[in-house]
């Protein structure tokens, strides 16, 4: 059996976010209403709320709001340029760091340890949070 859908101000309290945060996720395209009511109420999968937790991750991980827009519409076809592009910066960095001076160690550091951070984000994303 499946979960109600749920009303706006619904899923905002259970993303823990404010009804103007999920409108604007809406109008970027981060999520989207999996109906309307007879009134034209927006109603919203209980999935949802894992997207919106999904995306303040990422935000966090100073991803921008257009740049995860476009890796969560992107079709499942697109994923193996998607990984030769994150294997190819990966080498990038890897030499960048073999070469860097000491001093500059400590920052390639920080953005290893950042990759390392969002690459295990994207391992937990369910596989049906692409959009239709």
């Amino acid at each position: 059996m499946s979960e109600a859908l749920l009303r706006i101000g619904e899923l905002a309290a259970r993303a823990g976010v404010s009804i103007r945060t999920v409108d604007y996720y809406t109008t970027l395209g981060l999520i989207s209403p999996a109906q309307r009511t007879a009134s034209n109420y927006r109603l919203y999968s209980p999935a949802d709320v894992d997207r919106i937790h999904l995306v303040q991750r990422l935000e966090v991980h100073g991803v921008p709001l257009e740049e995860i827009t476009a890796a969560l519409s992107t079709r499942s076809g697109d994923v193996a340029m998607i990984l030769s592009q994150i294997d190819t910066d990966l080498q990038t960095l890897q030499t960048a760091a073999d070469g860097a001076a000491p001093e500059m160690q400590g920052l390639l550091a920080v953005i290893a340890t950042r990759v390392h951070s969002l690459i295990t984000i994207a391992l937990q994303i369910p596989p049906d949070t692409m959009l239709p």
